[in-house]
């Protein structure tokens, strides 16, 4: 009996070890599986987040700048030497249906590398005209500027010779000057007639030049300027932003599912609950209805027993009343 009993308490500890280290490892794996949800729902919000502020950056910032080269052509005089047309050149911006941005400002820069020549010194001032137009050949915008080269005095250009003049025999410099002219101050694109089309006409036939270069810059202001200058800034508080929308969306959204499990716990408890008082009330009523039959069946009983005892004492009385009659007529 002894041994019986210690082995049955052995038994009862190693059930209660083996059950607690189940119920150990089952938390454990609900710990490891709760971490790892939590986990993969914080990475794939923050990837959700930059690829929302990547896709807003991409559609809300303009290209910064535009640029394309501007090929002058004209036409070579016969008998003399130099040009005997005005310098034009038409500049194909896109391919395509439209380029820049609507309701962007944008600034239109035309620029011209021109040496510093005596033709080009003695030519003074000159002007520069240039027409934006659509697809379809239509003027959406025209423009005239005037232009020189920036004025120097033969001893600064002396000077200047001089100081640079071992760069300029290696070749790493030249005597040239950047002009450039603002064509556009505020140009914004119509929608219904997006510019794809730009033609530059110098209206000079002595004007000397190297290259020309047409350069459209996004006039930025206000979000799009912090964004610009400030990406990293832009970029966290963009992210924080997003972060914090979608993860009160994801905590709005569970409290939501689990209002709604409760008010189901609670229905279905309520519900069954009716069920069961309606169980009881039939069980009551058919207790009811037994007991009330039983009563009828116990009435109905009694009273045919008593309309049976009716006769037996009708009979009774009458056979007492002949014996009594009997009596007295032996007597008489």
């Amino acid at each position: 009996m002894v041994v019986l009993r210690l082995f049955r308490r052995l038994e009862e500890r190693i059930f209660d070890v083996q059950q607690k280290t189940a119920e150990g490892v089952q938390t454990a794996r609900d710990a490891v599986l709760r971490g790892g949800i939590i986990v993969m729902t914080a990475v794939v919000v923050i990837w959700i987040s930059i690829f929302l502020y990547a896709a807003f950056y991409y559609a809300y910032m303009p290209n910064i700048s535009h640029v394309r080269p501007v090929h002058l052509t004209f036409e070579s005089c016969d008998e003399k030497k130099g040009i005997c047309s005005f310098p034009s050149a038409h500049v194909q911006l896109t391919k395509k249906q439209q380029l820049l941005m609507v309701g962007q400002p944008y600034k239109v820069n035309l620029h011209l590398e021109m040496p510093e020549s005596p033709t080009n010194r003695e030519l003074g001032m000159f002007m520069v005209c240039a027409q934006l137009r659509d697809r379809d050949g239509v003027l959406v915008g025209n423009a005239c500027r005037s232009a020189m080269l920036h004025y120097r005095s033969s001893l600064l250009h002396i000077l200047t010779t001089l100081t640079f003049s071992p760069m300029m025999i290696l070749g790493s410099a030249e005597e040239k000057q950047n002009i450039v002219l603002e064509m556009f101050a505020n140009f914004e694109e119509d929608q219904s007639h997006p510019v794809t089309d730009v033609y530059v006409e110098i209206q000079s036939r002595f004007v000397e030049f190297y290259s020309a270069t047409v350069m459209i810059n996004a006039h930025l202001s206000g979000l799009r300027y912090i964004m610009f200058h400030w990406p990293i800034l832009s970029a966290i508080l963009g992210i924080s932003t997003n972060l914090f929308f979608i993860a009160l969306i994801c905590v709005l959204s569970y409290l939501h599912f689990i209002a709604e499990d409760e008010i189901l716990d609670d229905d279905f408890i309520f519900e069954k609950g009716e069920e069961e008082v309606d169980e009881e009330e039939d069980d009551d009523y058919k207790d009811e209805k037994s007991n009330t039959d039983l009563s009828s069946d116990t009435s109905s009983q009694g009273d045919t027993s008593m309309l049976e005892e009716i006769p037996k004492r009708k009979k009774e009385e009458g056979s007492s009343t002949a014996a009594a009659t009997l009596r007295v007529e032996m007597i008489t």
